[in-house]
């Protein structure tokens, strides 16, 4: 299982790659711009592609076929480990496998069940990413929906991974990954809160404690 960082910034990234726990990163477009209103958005996948030669996944601001095919070739340009990612609707399904063929890394976006999964791996996705907030707030069961989906794709023969987009707690975490998940995507947030634990706490404080009690070495 891989996490994949919900950053568009080099420090957090620099941080999670020094300590090992992130094997890709989740680039959103609008909340680079949005910091960096200045900023240019091809210069950063520039650095990150150079810096960590990682997956990159950036959607794509397209919605009709000739578009998606025109932005998602220009964004692969940038380096071989961009992974664009496209909203899974119909007329996105021919630029995609056109892409594919094409040797572009795609990750299908707005996949909420097993046979819309079916339906992109086909089409040449490399990744499904399954929101699990716009699951929740729709009342299904979104750990479920990632083992369903994971038991379609495997059942099928397709090698398309599957994507739990932003779980926002340790136990939600856990439960995309015994459901099958081979991707996690992660913020900085939810990543720190998987060290808490009440028990940790009392343990370090009992550390500090015992560590305080022991005698004084003199030089």
């Amino acid at each position: 299982m891989n996490i994949f960082l919900e950053s568009n910034s080099l420090q957090e990234i620099r941080e999670a790659a020094a300590a090992g726990l992130v094997q890709g990163v989740s680039f959103s477009p609008n909340e680079f711009a949005y910091a960096d209103p200045e900023g240019d958005q091809r210069e950063r996948l520039e650095e990150l592609s150079h810096e960590f030669a990682i997956p990159i996944c950036v959607t794509i601001g397209a919605l009709n076929g000739k578009d998606i095919y025109r932005e998602a070739k220009e964004l692969a340009k940038i380096s071989d480990h961009i992974v664009v990612q496209i909203p899974l609707m119909e007329d996105a399904l021919p630029a995609m496998f056109k892409l594919n063929a094409e040797g572009v890394g795609i990750c299908s976006t707005l996949v909420f069940n097993g046979a819309q999964a079916l339906l992109a791996a086909k089409a040449g996705a490399a990744m499904v990413r399954v929101s699990m907030a716009d699951l929740d707030a729709q009342g299904q069961e979104s750990t479920e929906t990632i083992a369903e989906i994971r038991h379609v794709l495997e059942a099928s023969g397709m090698e398309s991974d599957v994507m739990a987009a932003s779980p926002q707690t340790p136990t939600q975490v856990v439960e995309c990954v015994t459901a099958g998940a081979n991707i996690i995507s992660l913020s900085s947030r939810v990543i720190r809160s998987l060290l808490v634990h009440p028990l940790t706490d009392r343990g370090l404080d009992r550390f500090l404690s015992d560590l305080s009690k022991r005698p004084k070495r003199h030089s």
